[in-house]
Formats: structure tokens, sequence, C-alpha cells
């Protein structure tokens, strides 16, 4: 089929390569039948929010990845009211622009207002380019954080502080600026991408609204929304938690239904890796331990095996995975395979069960960490090439990263 196209991932590279890196984070992707990864402007230091910073990300991938690796610039307070330094980012080759709705974690990415997006859009609205939001706003008016009943162990604690309110709040003040990407708006040819969607609810409801209305929206919700619940997840585990949070099971339910119907356009893996000391395993805290689901080798299968339940087809896994990532990214030579296009092609075998445990092998840096680990799962990658080269083949790599890194013209 042809090659999986993540659009939201970070390899934390340069900076942060204690936590990924271009060269593991790539083997991994390849292992993973991934042949085009679009890299996030954050968690690597410093973060791409300039033309120089890009540089330093270019620079960092070049010879050092197995798969393509395009990448999105940031969209901060500092660069969002000064339109020479975003045209010099998005000249440099951005592929678009990421921004934060709440504090992202990492000083300096720091979060934008409504403001900030619409001066984002309407430099964007020249290149033709997407603004990728993370949609959250923080609704502090409960006052659980202080109630010395709710134990950090529990993930129901965690959950607690990011109720589907702070998703719902960021989307209505989004749709207050995305209706200016509508034909004839004074940002027509700007795009708005919601990532890693995890409210089933009036969240999404708000989505569709917008799509109806005719503004230029899209979104996508990750695997792990998709097969794991808040349910599950035992005291002090902590490989669970990310930000939007894991929702409980009748959400994951509506999340699938809003994906095979068709309202849910894509999704990604957002691998967001860490060293496992930043994981709090001993304390299992998770109000205090990072966040982020490290998953980049292991979408395809969990997809698939969880999909299969709902009679998942292979032209839906290409639609989500491949066509419409590859749309988003600008990318109009794959996504498919089709004459004059590269040659980025998955081979696997569908019916094929394997468990991921300590003897798999695994190419992310840091195994331990992901919440995948101890799986069992259906769909086993054989072979991925990448423009027609053969980059990975039952366990093995080929001899020296041959990816290119994605420029925007």
């Amino acid at each position: 089929m042809p090659g999986l196209i993540d659009v939201h991932a970070h390899l934390d590279d340069p900076g942060r390569t204690e936590w990924e890196g271009f060269p593991s984070g790539t083997r991994a992707a390849a292992a993973g039948g991934i042949t085009t990864l679009i890299d996030m402007p954050l968690n690597n230091f410093p973060s791409t929010v300039s033309a120089e910073t890009l540089k330093l990300k270019i620079d960092a991938a070049k010879k050092n990845i197995y798969v393509d690796v395009g990448f999105w610039g940031g969209l901060v307070p500092e660069n969002a009211f000064d339109a020479n330094s975003l045209e010099a980012l998005l000249s440099a080759g951005a592929l678009g622009l990421k921004s934060f709705m709440c504090p992202s974690g990492i000083n300096d990415f720091p979060m934008t207002n409504s403001s900030h997006i619409k001066e984002g859009l309407s430099i964007l609205a020249k290149y033709r380019r997407p603004l990728l939001v993370h949609a959250e706003i923080p609704q502090y008016s409960e006052s659980y954080l202080e109630d010395a009943a709710n134990d950090p162990r529990l993930y129901s604690t965690y959950l607690k502080t990011r109720p589907a309110s702070w998703e719902e709040a960021a989307i209505r003040e989004l749709l207050t600026v995305s209706k200016d990407t509508r034909i004839g708006g004074p940002a027509e040819g700007a795009h708005l991408h919601v990532v890693h969607l995890s409210d089933a609810g009036s969240s999404l409801q708000l989505l569709k609204q917008a799509k109806s209305n005719g503004d230029s929206v899209t979104f996508e919700t990750c695997p792990h929304y998709l097969a794991f619940s808040a349910e599950e997840i035992k005291d002090g585990d902590t490989r669970f938690k990310c930000a939007p949070p894991i929702r409980d099971a009748a959400n994951k339910e509506k999340l699938w239904m809003a994906l095979l119907d068709g309202d849910i356009d894509m999704l990604s893996s957002d691998h967001s890796p860490s060293v496992p000391e930043l994981k709090l395993f001993d304390e299992g805290n998770f109000l205090k331990a990072w966040g982020g689901i490290s998953s980049l080798q292991f979408v395809l299968p969990v997809t698939w095996t969880h999909g299969r339940q709902y009679g998942l087809t292979l032209e839906q896994l290409a639609l989500w995975w491949s066509e419409r990532p590859a749309k988003l990214a600008g990318q109009d030579l794959k996504g498919g395979i089709a004459v004059g296009n590269h040659a980025d092609i998955a081979v696997w075998e569908p019916n094929v069960e394997f468990e991921l445990n300590n003897d798999h092998p695994v190419y992310i840096k840091h195994p331990s960490i992901s919440a995948y680990m101890g799986s069992k799962l259906s769909g086993k990658v054989l072979a991925t090439f990448v423009r027609g080269n053969l980059v990975y083949k039952e366990g093995k790599h080929a001899p020296a990263a041959c990816g290119a890194p994605i420029l925007a013209a």
C-alpha cells in the first residue's frame, strides 16, 4: 500500500536527541511502514520559530534520516505580528505553522491566542499553507487541583484536570477566526487543521459545523485515542499520559464512528517521547510526569488491529494515513501509488500477529515509555521503500540513511 505519512511527530532533534533524534525516530518510522514524517517545531531546542532555527533542523536531518522528513514552523507570540519573520520562515521551506492555545510545556514555545492565530492565517494565505493548532484553553474554575482526596497516581485525577471543556473552549475561539479562510474571506488560501482531537462531543460537533459553513478546516485524531480508554489505565502507569487526555470508552466509540463516517479527516501518531526519567515511573504521579505517547513504529498495526472490529478497509487506512496527510502537507507526489509519484511503499501482512515484548525489535530510542509495549497486534510490516529505495526489510535497515529533507518550494 502507499507508505504512511505521519504529519505529527516530535523527533526532538537538534537539542534533545537523548529523547529521540532523527536516526532513531526515522528508523522506527521505516520499520512501521511510514515513509514520510512531518516534524513538529518544539521539543527540539531551540524551537523552530525562525528561518535560522529551521536551518538548524534541516542541517541536523541531513544524512541522518531513513525516511523523508518535512518540517512545520512555529507560530508563537514573538513572531505572530512580525510578518517579515513569518514570511522568512515559510520562504525557508516550512510546510506550514503550528501553535498551542495552552502552555506547551516548552519554555521557548509559548502559547498563542486567537489574535496571533488570525495574523498567522493572513500570512499563510499568501503561501497557501496550513496552520496546525493544539486546541485546548485552560478552564481553571474547578477546585479539584487543591483537593487532597484526588490521588495523583489515579488516571481519573489527571483526566479531571483536562476536561473536554478545554477543547471545546479552544475550538469555539478558533472558529471566530477560521471563517476568514472561507472563499472570498481575508485569509482565503490559508487552512486550519486541529491536531489530536480527543473530545468526540461538543468539540467534534463544532468542527463539523465549521466545515459545513465553508471554513477551510480539517482535523485529526490519534491511534491512542482509538486503542485505549480511561477506564483501562492502571494506577501510576504514566506511559498513558498525554494532552488532550485519553477519555472514556464511550468517547472512544464515538471517535471511531466519526472517523468511519468521514467527519475526522486523518490520523497521526503525535509521537512525543522523552527520557524515561521524566515519566516518573517509580512515583507514578500523573500530574507531574511528562506527557506524550511514544508510538511511531506501531501506528499501522495499532490502527489495523483495533479498526478491524469496526470493518476498517485497506482503502480507509490509505485515506487516513497516506492520501489526506499528503494533501495537508502539500505533497502532491506522495500519498498514493500512481504513475509519476514517489515510490513510497509499505509492504505488510495484515493477518500476521505479533507481541510487542522485549524480543520484538523496536527502534524508538526508549521502548519502555511506550504505552503499546505488552500489546498483541495484527499487521506485520515486512518492507518499506522510500522513493524506490529499500530502507527496511524484515528487521534490517538500509546501510545508509537515504531519506531526503522536504522543503516547501
